[in-house]
């Protein structure tokens, strides 16, 4: 299975690219969704200091046909609305690919995460590209098994962050010149290596307490 990463510009049309667009600072997290191109039910996960206002305007919205207030506390609010047309973006049903919930929406723009076979996210490509939606790819890589630490990405970057010296004492390559000598962006590069870095560190502790346990256990026997 492969998995694509992707920023993706709310329609303007649409009402959560809309309000999310008015109101920068509040986040809109849908929960759950399903619609097809012309009409939708969502679950959504409002924050927002000014929530009162926000939440008006979105019972106020032409595309709401249907608004119930969950629940309500703090800045925070979570509501179930239908709508006269798709929340989605684009419908991921004809690619045949999983959008995966909860979706971020913040200022028109929200991160999702797409998984199935090569073919299928060749398909959600080719759909992409014919539709009026702004969209950027961040990241497509094989989807790896738990054993698996780094994806082959991950690898290659953090073994030429070792030849180049980015992690030597001082440094022989800074993260702006390891990411022009990958040829990629230095948030990407950096975020990247964050990624790959926690991974590490993370199976570097787990192996430690793997270790202690093990003695712990040998110890054990040993005085039977």
């Amino acid at each position: 299975m492969a998995q694509a990463i992707l920023t993706i510009t709310m329609p303007e049309r649409n009402w959560i690219g809309q309000l999310s667009t008015a109101y920068p600072e509040a986040t809109f997290q849908v929960l759950a969704a399903l619609g097809d191109a012309e009409s939708g039910f969502a679950l959504v996960r409002i924050t927002e200091s000014n929530r009162s206002q926000v939440l008006e305007d979105v019972r106020e919205h032409p595309q709401i046909t249907a608004f119930t207030l969950l629940q309500r506390r703090d800045n925070e609010a979570t509501v179930h609305v239908e709508t006269a047309e798709s929340l989605a973006p684009f419908s991921s049903g004809g690619s045949e690919l999983p959008l995966e919930f909860p979706l971020e929406i913040v200022d028109g723009e929200t991160t999702i995460e797409v998984t199935g076979t090569r073919d299928h996210l060749a398909g959600l490509a080719e759909q992409l590209e014919y539709s009026p939606v702004d969209y950027r790819i961040d990241e497509v890589h094989e989807r790896l098994h738990e054993s698996q630490l780094l994806s082959e990405r991950q690898l290659e970057i953090v073994v030429t962050a070792v030849e180049e010296g980015y992690y030597d004492t001082p440094r022989r390559s800074s993260l702006t010149e390891l990411a022009a000598h990958l040829g990629i962006a230095k948030s990407t590069c950096s975020e990247t290596l964050h990624r790959a870095e926690g991974s590490i560190i993370k199976r570097f502790v787990d192996d430690v307490s793997q270790s202690d346990a093990d003695d712990e256990l040998e110890e054990h026997f040993a005085t039977r």
